[in-house]
């Protein structure tokens, strides 16, 4: 019986979603990718998946390319494409996979946006009253342990072990590591939690002031007005804070392969990307230090 592209696409996210533990904002941009792919399918009548061809695959991004779609986005539908009829082809749902050797637009990475440590620290470092000191614990974990915000967000008080100084983070595809949490941020963080404690062990480490678990949107908002203070780098979200970090540690000579346990990273290969950061940082300051530049 033949099937559908909508079917094998169902399929697919459902394997993301209840074997892979992907998270609800991946499987969304999956689907979202995904969906404008199978509507271009059904609108050229192609609705059955082993009709599909590298031929119509070109012709797919070929219609992406005259939508004026930068290329990191073409890049990103063109991967999802790829997974899914990986996983088709590893289903036995084709007998031969289209996608495989389908070219993709070239695409210069682009360098994550870092603020200097002396500004962070500036930042950081404040006030102790009740909205400050919310707003305080929220960039130090973020910055301190590199978290992406949904860690911070789920983080609950039983995560964190005072004794030796650490954090278990629920990462990416809910896999566990230990973040080291240094003794600043530690202050920190016992003081917050002076001002608001905890009632059990399962309570979520940061809570609003109706003692609810932190958003996403909450934090965003809150690091993006507090990084306009101090830098006018284009990006000011939760995520440069943990780009910063991952960039200062490479600057004081930590090991490539630690940082890439402390973020989380699957690949070394991600984790590389802040070593071109440092040696452009390295750059700029030969340039507008030294002589002979």
């Amino acid at each position: 019986m033949a099937v559908t592209i909508s079917q094998v696409i169902e399929q697919f996210l459902s394997q993301l979603s209840n074997i892979r533990r992907y998270s609800d904002n991946t499987i969304k941009a999956y689907r979202i990718d995904l969906s404008e792919f199978r509507d271009f399918c059904i609108s050229n009548q192609k609705e059955n998946i082993t009709e599909i061809t590298e031929k119509f695959l070109k012709k797919f991004l070929i219609f992406l390319t005259d939508k004026n779609l930068d290329k990191t986005s073409i890049s990103r539908k063109l991967s999802a494409i790829r997974s899914l009829f990986k996983f088709a082809f590893r289903n036995e749902l084709i007998e031969s996979n289209p996608a495989l050797t389908l070219p993709g637009p070239k695409t210069k990475r682009k360098l994550p946006s870092v603020v200097s440590a002396d500004s962070l620290e500036k930042l950081i470092e404040g006030e102790n009253s009740d909205s400050k000191l919310f707003e305080r614990i929220i960039l130090e974990l973020l910055y301190g342990c590199a978290l992406r915000v949904s860690e911070l967000c789920n983080l609950k008080f039983k995560d964190v072990d005072f004794e030796s100084s650490t954090i278990r983070i629920q990462g990416k595809g809910n896999k566990m590591r230990i973040v080291p949490i240094g003794s600043k941020s530690l202050d920190v963080l016992k003081l917050y939690l002076d001002h608001f404690p905890v009632k059990d062990q399962n309570d979520f480490l940061i809570r609003n002031e109706n003692d609810k678990k932190i958003y996403p949107r909450l934090v965003y908002r809150i690091v993006h007005r507090n990084l306009s203070k101090v830098t006018d780098v284009k990006n000011k979200s939760p995520h440069t804070l943990r780009h910063s970090a991952a960039t200062h540690m490479l600057d004081n000579g930590a090991d490539l392969r630690v940082v890439k346990e402390i973020l989380g990273h699957e690949n070394l290969s991600t984790t590389q990307i802040y070593t071109h950061v440092s040696i452009e940082r390295l750059k700029a300051t030969y340039k507008k230090s030294h002589p002979k530049s």
